[in-house]
């Protein structure tokens, strides 16, 4: 879809929009949501972040999805000045032949604020976004810590399709940095008896949403922290691993790019299964039995040529499960 197309769409005289889920854990979807609520979400977004009106967002990311769309929908209904470039895994290579553009606001996937840092002018450009916004998908630790001496505000969210992008923050940088989410004023958070975090929010979704997220809550009970997914655990050997805490133990001793899934075993029920992208399989191995207890270590090493990922940067968990259970 292109812009012009989707500001027509937003334009008419119909009340919803048709978007699709990025497909992380699953087939991507279809769904039906309604104008109304996204821009009761991009006021919410707006006034947090104290955005007005002729300040610039950069939209760079795809406008099939959700994140895209709201960006488009928070510059049409507050009034911000939209600055569009093609969704790339360099999205701010395009505006320096434009000279040093200000942004007041982008939103960005890990994977686009990574490559961005590893060019002088792109980072110097990231580090002079007034408020850079990262989701779809979980900011390891390294990364984390390279935002950490910016001068601006940087910020993960918390969000689905469902919950037309983000209903929580958490800062990054600064004084204000912390490991727990803060949910929008209007939105409640707690985590049910599986420990799968529970959304309550009236203004984006008319009903209330059981993730498939391992949350754990603050003392203060609104707060709250995103451990990794249900669907993401492995049962091996009676013993559950969750595939992300396994991926951030092995991802600062690693140079090359990795994920762990998982594989059904006669013995085990599953096994721990690592993809390794390119010739690095043997170093993958030297450094799980250095790094993981023995039952966390994978029980199958697969080089891949790419890693599956979706289009919005997100590991393909399930098609990383197909390669898995196919080798």
């Amino acid at each position: 879809m292109v812009l012009e197309e989707f500001i027509k769409e937003w334009n008419d005289d119909g009340g919803t929009v048709r978007v699709r889920t990025s497909g992380s854990t699953g087939k991507p979807k279809e769904m039906l949501v309604e104008k109304e609520r996204m821009a009761a979400s991009a006021r919410i977004t707006c006034s947090f972040l104290g955005l007005k009106r002729g300040d610039t967002a950069l939209l760079c990311m795809p406008l099939d999805y959700i994140a895209g769309k709201m960006m488009v929908v928070r510059s049409l209904v507050c009034g911000l000045r939209l600055i569009a470039v093609e969704p790339s895994g360099h999205p701010l290579a395009g505006l320096q032949a434009n000279g040093n553009t200000p942004i007041s606001f982008a939103a960005m996937v890990p994977m686009q604020v990574y490559n961005s840092m590893q060019v002088e002018e792109e980072r110097e450009m990231l580090r002079g976004i007034r408020h850079l916004i990262i989701g779809g998908g979980a900011i390891d630790s390294t990364l984390s810590a390279a935002l950490n001496d910016f001068p601006n505000a940087v910020w993960s969210t918390y969000g689905m399709t469902e919950t037309l992008s983000h209903i929580a923050l958490r800062r990054l940088n600064g004084d204000g940095a912390s490991d727990w989410y803060t949910p929008f004023d209007g939105v409640g958070v707690k985590v049910d008896c599986q420990l799968r975090i529970v959304i309550d929010a009236p203004h984006v979704c008319n009903e209330v949403l059981v993730t498939n997220d391992i949350g754990e809550m603050a003392p203060d009970g609104r707060r709250f922290k995103v451990l990794g997914r249900m669907d993401n655990t492995i049962c091996s050997g009676g013993i559950k691993i969750r595939m992300e805490e396994v991926e951030d133990t092995i991802r600062p001793f690693a140079d090359f790019k990795f994920l762990i899934t998982k594989k059904k075993d006669s013995r085990l029920g599953e096994a721990v299964v690592m993809l390794v992208e390119g010739d690095r399989v043997s170093d993958a191995r030297e450094i799980c039995r250095n790094v993981l207890p023995k039952y966390r270590q994978p029980r199958i090493y697969i080089k891949v040529e790419r890693l599956p990922m979706t289009e919005t940067g997100k590991p393909a968990r399930r098609e990383a499960q197909i390669i898995a259970e196919g080798a």
